[in-house]
């Protein structure tokens, strides 16, 4: 099996990297930067600090940066302090060569954000592995956390155990996860990606590729994104599942019809187990109703928060 994903990797690799289009650094989104802890140094964070009211903490998802909050942002910080943050490893944050890249580890180094900035009164927005991130903190029992998350927004996040999608298996396989990182250009490779996520591949842009694709020209970017698939053992939520119905905070859950990432079916469960919780299907969208349903996404949010 190994044997067959690295063939494929590589002869995927060598197919489509011939005829790919080298990709223009993006503008620049990050607006200011900070230092958090780590575990064996300081890492530093990339954000975006835009608007002013109850802050929202926004966190994106696997192989992603603030990026993605792009379209739905500027409807949220007319009423909100909305800060878009970089996770570690993502978007212009640092990207240290070590192991610590797991959801727990991001969970850690974003309620020390937290705490640094004391935000208070906050809404935590997490996607995907960020939506995973959020239910680490919402859960996190440290007693300068507490008291200082007020609600969630969980959008098509990862939550429970689930068939993981063939590129995570690529990246995950020794070998052929270098050989598909190294060989394959970024810019397919952010292509690729995106084409999985949405629904609608016709609402895909030249910038909105590029935007994902240029961490991933460095060795560092390249380093983040490998250990990050490893780390994504879904089996490890079955020590957290049990605590999703202790979170006492109110909930949105929001998910599309046709996410290919992480099937609807996770979402209702996790609704299900949350007391607090409220599900918002949005139809014909993918696994980034962000950015391809900015407006109904910015809507929904907002009403909650109006709640």
């Amino acid at each position: 099996m190994k044997t067959k994903l690295i063939v494929a990797a590589a002869m995927c690799a060598l197919a489509i990297g011939a005829c790919a289009r080298i990709a223009d650094p993006p503008p620049q989104q990050a607006n200011q930067f900070t230092n958090v802890a780590g575990s064996a140094a300081p890492i530093k964070l990339a954000y975006r600090d835009e608007g002013k009211g109850s802050p929202l903490l926004m966190l994106h998802g696997f192989g992603a940066n603030i990026y993605t909050w792009r379209s739905i942002e500027p409807a949220l910080a007319k009423h909100h302090r909305v800060i878009s943050v970089d996770l570690k490893g993502f978007g212009q944050s640092d990207k240290p060569f070590d192991d610590q890249y797991s959801v727990f580890d991001q969970a850690k180094l974003i309620g020390d954000f937290i705490v640094s900035k004391n935000l208070r009164n906050l809404t935590v927005v997490g996607h995907s592995f960020g939506g995973g991130v959020a239910l680490l903190l919402a859960m996190d029992e440290r007693p300068q956390l507490k008291r200082r998350i007020k609600r969630l927004v969980l959008i098509d996040t990862i939550a429970y155990p689930q068939k993981i999608p063939v590129f995570f298996k690529i990246l995950r396989t020794p070998v052929a996860n270098h050989v598909s990182t190294r060989v394959t250009p970024p810019y397919v490779q952010a292509r690729t990606a995106l084409r999985i996520a949405y629904y609608n591949d016709d609402m895909i842009s030249f910038q909105d590729v590029a935007a994902y694709a240029q961490p991933l020209t460095t060795p560092g970017g390249k380093h983040a994104l490998i250990e990050t698939a490893k780390s994504i053992d879904l089996d490890d939520f079955k020590t957290v599942t049990e605590g999703y119905g202790s979170i006492k905070q109110p909930a949105l859950i929001i998910w599309c019809e046709h996410d290919k990432v992480v099937p609807e079916a996770v979402g209702r469960k996790l609704h299900a187990t949350m007391p607090r919780s409220t599900f918002r299907q949005m139809k014909n969208c993918g696994h980034l109703p962000q950015e391809e349903k900015p407006e109904e996404t910015a809507s929904a949010i907002l009403a909650f928060l109006q709640r």
